[in-house]
């Protein structure tokens, strides 16, 4: 007849005991709380515990060598048991360490660290292992792997080069994911990805450079990213000698004032560095918040240079390895703006009036009306609705929104730029208001000059809502209202407007 033991004493058997609750803890940690790492981190905690608590209320000591005088499959048991601990050891004590990583807020990109760290915790569970449950000598095991690992070494040295560089560029840090770099040979990239072997970086041209650790630990590195990510511009321009070195640096200064792709702190500088029978040399200088903008800020600023120096009279000089002159000598009537009178070349300035005829410029050009306003002037009110496009002749015009309590900077506009098209041609209020940071300049078109030109061709209606459509979505943009791509949705109700205001 067979016989069962009672049900309690199989509930206190330690095999069934450890089973269950390896089994729990397995089904809790590896699959109820998978995707939830910090209550998985807790659960993994609290199993470890409650397994090294059961292992130790039934006599089981992980790091010791079982007693000789066990049976065969109290032996194995054990060697079961012992191994589940020294596992779930590891896993927790990676926990930890992850999770300390983490909160040392300390970029770990190519988690060379970490993974040297994890690396060191699994060789030390499995030797573990080895001598508290085999009980077999891991210092000859050592030894004998020792003679191993020379061999590797010798054949895998220029590989552990790179995986020890890589560690020691991880600890000490000089670059990081994101971060600009100039080696000592002149290469430049940006780092993307850092790894045991290698440092990926990209170049301006969107090819990817695969440089070895060991080479980047040897290098001279210049990180234009450290120790902000702002970075410093210099340009130079050369003008010929017709005014005041002191005037054509209130010029510059007024270009990098009118900039909207440079930071205003620290202030940008402007220096005059010589000065001779053929040109005044100066030197601009500012920055921009990554190095990644440096090429879009050169290009605004060389073109802000040619609209002032345009504004303000201002001739470029030849280069100081031209031969001779490239410009002809003055010969005291000189027209540096060509033979348009100023109206005329402020309409052949804006794209606005691009679709136009030159009879019709003239006769646009004809009606236009020139106005100043002082250094801090108002210019017009957000939302105030201006019946007169503003052309900007010089000087330089900040346009700020205030919502509530917090007024921001939309855009500086600068010689050839424009303002009220938006009430001109919709009757719609000024999105900012508009203030003058210098002197300034401005030519006025009324809507009773344009209204002849729209009802003559009416197809300008649909150029101008194109042109305004876009400039309402890159306002927008600026203000995080839009993607910038919603021009074209926008125009069949600028044009309806348009078409209605001027009875077209």
């Amino acid at each position: 007849m067979v016989t069962y033991a009672p049900l309690s004493e199989i509930i206190a058997d330690p095999i069934v005991q450890t089973g269950v609750l390896t089994t729990l803890g397995a089904l809790v940690t590896r699959i109820l709380l998978r995707n939830r790492p910090t209550l998985r981190l807790v659960g993994q905690l609290a199993f470890f515990l409650a397994l090294t608590a059961l292992l130790l209320y039934h006599g089981i000591i992980p790091y010791e060598v079982d007693p000789a005088d066990i049976s065969r499959v109290q032996r194995v048991f054990t060697g079961i048991v012992k191994v589940i601990w020294w596992i779930n050891a590891a896993w927790s004590l990676i926990g930890v360490v992850r999770v300390f990583l983490i909160l040392d807020h300390q970029p770990r990109e190519g988690r060379l660290l970490q993974d040297l760290v994890v690396g060191i915790i699994y060789v030390t569970a499995v030797l573990s292992i080895i001598a508290y449950v085999f009980n077999a000598p891991v210092g000859t095991l050592i030894a004998t792997s020792g003679a191993v690992a020379i061999v590797l070494g010798l054949a895998l040295q220029n590989t552990l080069g790179d995986v020890f560089s890589g560690v020691a560029l991880n600890l000490a840090k000089p670059y990081g994911i994101g971060d600009w770099l100039v080696l000592s040979n002149g290469f430049e990239g940006k780092v993307v990805e850092m790894n045991w072997r290698a440092t990926h970086l990209l170049t301006g041209a969107n090819d990817l450079v695969v440089v070895p650790n060991s080479d980047l630990a040897k290098a001279r590195l210049t990180n234009l990213s450290s120790p902000e990510r702002s970075h410093g511009v210099t340009l130079t321009v050369r003008f010929r000698p017709t005014t005041a070195p002191s005037t054509m640096a209130d010029v510059m200064h007024s270009v990098l004032l009118s900039s909207n792709s440079i930071l205003t702190r620290p202030e940008p500088s402007v220096q005059i560095l010589s000065l001779d029978g053929g040109a005044a040399e100066l030197e601009l200088a500012f920055r921009v918040a990554d190095r990644a903008l440096a090429g879009k800020a050169k290009s605004e600023v060389f073109d802000l240079i040619f609209r002032h120096a345009k504004a303000a009279g201002l001739t470029l000089a030849a280069p100081t390895e031209a031969v001779g002159s490239a410009f002809p000598e003055s010969n005291g009537v000189e027209m540096p703006f060509g033979f348009h009178t100023t109206p005329r070349r402020l309409l052949d300035a804006i794209p606005l009036f691009a679709p136009l005829t030159e009879d019709e410029k003239e006769a646009l050009a004809s009606t236009m009306t020139r106005r100043t306003f002082r250094k801090g002037e108002a210019l017009a009110k957000q939302g105030e609705v201006l019946k007169s496009l503003m052309i900007v002749r010089s000087g330089v015009v900040a346009v700020n929104r205030r919502e509530g309590a917090r007024e921001m900077e939309l855009e500086r506009l600068a010689p050839g730029d424009c303002f009220g098209e938006g009430g001109l041609l919709t009757e719609a209020g000024e999105f900012g208001g508009i203030k003058a940071l210098t002197f300034v300049v401005v030519y006025e078109i009324t809507q009773k000059s344009l209204a002849p030109l729209m009802r003559d061709r009416p197809a300008i209606a649909d150029e101008l809502a194109l042109l305004l459509s876009k400039r309402n979505a890159s306002e927008l943009l600026r203000l995080g209202r839009g993607d910038g791509a919603n021009a074209t949705t926008t125009m069949p109700p600028l044009r309806a407007r348009i078409r209605h205001l001027f009875n077209l």
